[in-house]
């Protein structure tokens, strides 16, 4: 197990080089910044509340409290401090609660304190550590392979990707160079170096590709240019400060969204293809490339819902608004957010649909023309 755990120190040296010279760290302004620490509810002082007549078990008003903050330069102290609530802004606190609150200072001084929102990140490590033990105990060596090619993912899109954003960099070109190293990294790390995963790599960057170019064109088609996406007013504004080019942000988020399937997809239709050809290796190249078509087509029906699905669902409280408003189709079917949301879920199904037929032929062609069983046992 050790022994094999040290041929992916490679991947980890890389990641750390990532960090190391692509880390952009955000440039704060000492005269005025907020930071934000934990905190823990003492005691309620004083509260006004009253139940929301809309929603269930929503308490609108404010509370007085006291708060002990428990990390940071004012650990230990203790502030009294106004906890607004909204229909929008809802931390309702009791004593106990362990908070985030945010801390304005001026010239090193506190002008405000608000409660931020609850502590919530025990539960995003208990559901990491699930979701690693999970993998681990189901799937085994390949199951950690898995979370270490996750985890390079990860690094690589958080700091290479994001931060060569912030410094200019085309976003197009550069989220292509992160897929295809992600790509190959993440087939590797599970499957190993052989044929196999060669056709898989080539059908993923390429169906990848294929995604990117018709949202391109849908794009250009449409007049959308990215600049009504959730935040964009915020990026246009971080864009004025920092060299960041938006416009090419929306292929990059479409690109991303479509790895996963799509990389899915290619890794299937070529591990059935090289196993077909494993049990009957006289098979022909008509009757292999059919074999894998027709394993492609049971999988294309159900992995292509998979992004539309995905952005309908990421969509669904807009979709509900819209609809609530009773807005016009012709109003409706032109708006940008609707184009967009159009755009990315169906260019992104159709780079999964024609992924099957690449995957197919590359599959096809290097296993029929595969001169020694050497070249296919290969492993990183």
């Amino acid at each position: 197990m050790n022994t094999k755990l040290l041929k992916y120190f490679p991947i980890a040296i890389i990641g750390i080089i990532i960090i190391l010279i692509f880390a952009s760290p955000l440039t704060v302004n000492k005269e005025h910044h907020f930071d934000f620490e934990h905190a823990q509810v003492i005691g309620i002082n004083n509260e006004a509340l009253e139940e929301d007549t809309v929603i269930p078990n929503l308490m609108l008003g404010y509370q007085q409290i006291k708060i002990k903050i428990l990390t940071g330069k004012y650990a230990d102290e203790e502030f009294n401090i106004r906890n607004p609530m909204s229909r929008t802004y809802n931390v309702h606190t009791k004593p106990g609660d362990k908070i985030i609150i945010s801390i304005e200072e001026e010239k090193s001084e506190i002008k405000s304190i608000s409660v931020f929102n609850y502590k919530k990140e025990h539960a995003v490590y208990i559901l990491v550590a699930l979701f690693f033990v999970v993998l681990l105990v189901f799937g085994g060596m390949k199951g950690l392979k898995s979370f270490i090619s996750l985890v390079f993912t990860g690094v690589l899109i958080i700091f290479f990707m994001i931060p060569l954003f912030f410094k200019g960099y085309s976003p197009i070109p550069l989220t292509i160079l992160t897929v295809a190293i992600t790509t190959i990294v993440t087939i590797v790390m599970v499957d190993g170096i052989n044929k196999k995963t060669i056709a898989a790599i080539a059908g993923t960057i390429l169906g990848v590709i294929i995604a990117g170019l018709i949202s391109y064109i849908s794009s250009r088609l449409a007049n959308l240019s990215g600049l009504t996406m959730n935040e964009a007013e915020e990026l246009m504004y971080i864009a004025g400060v920092k060299d960041l080019k938006v416009r090419g942000l929306m292929f990059s988020a479409i690109l991303i969204a479509a790895l996963g399937a799509i990389m899915d997809v290619a890794m299937s239709i070529a591990s059935s293809t090289f196993e077909i050809h494993k049990t009957n290796p006289k098979i022909s190249f008509k009757n292999l490339l059919a074999s894998g078509l027709n394993i492609g087509r049971d999988i294309m029906g159900t992995m292509s819902n998979t992004l539309i699905l995905a952005f309908i669902g990421s969509s669904l409280n807009i979709i509900i608004l819209l609809m609530a408003y009773e807005m016009p189709y012709t109003q409706l079917i032109n708006l940008d957010l609707i184009v967009t949301e159009v755009v990315q879920s169906v260019s992104g199904s159709i780079g999964i649909i024609l992924t099957v037929p690449i995957t197919a032929m590359i599959s096809t062609y290097l296993a029929i023309h595969e001169k020694t069983k050497k070249n296919s046992k290969l492993r990183f």
